[in-house]
């Protein structure tokens, strides 16, 4: 399966990197994600912004969270993936790179949509058990 099956679905959101952390805070509830795309343009990929920055951005800063903009804990070397790329070859490099969400883009490397590590499991689960059934169908008509 490929990872153009799967952004059918999604829709990428975006934030500015001088928007606040708060204002970040308050997109990630809003829309029920644990990342954005960092992006002046929604095309452009500045860098990509999580949870987990969030809370690392907790520890050990002198400034307070109402002071911090999503420039100051945004994660600019963003790993990304073409649709073309299998479920397989992206859950390889999510292992691989210990990240949770991997932007999808195109030939000219503008954003397209967003993919979660919860996206490729599900995704590989649909595709192991259609291989299941497949492999069952045969096995019943063989005998």
């Amino acid at each position: 399966m490929r990872i153009e099956s799967i952004i059918k679905e999604k829709q990428v959101r975006t934030i500015k990197a001088n928007d606040t952390v708060e204002y970040l805070l308050k997109c990630l509830n809003s829309f029920n994600v644990g990342a954005l795309v960092v992006s002046a343009d929604s095309k452009v990929i500045d860098g990509i912004v999580s949870e987990r920055d969030v809370v690392r951005s907790l520890s050990g800063k002198s400034k307070r969270i109402e002071d911090l903009h999503v420039r100051d804990i945004m994660t600019v070397g963003v790993f990304t993936c073409r649709p073309e790329a299998s479920v397989a070859e992206i859950m390889s490099m999510m292992t691989e790179k210990r990240i949770r969400h991997v932007p999808v883009v195109d030939e000219k490397g503008d954003l397209l949509s967003i993919v979660s590590i919860g996206d490729v499991v599900k995704y590989h689960l649909i595709e192991i058990s259609l291989e299941n059934q497949t492999l069952k169908e045969y096995l019943s008509t063989a005998r």
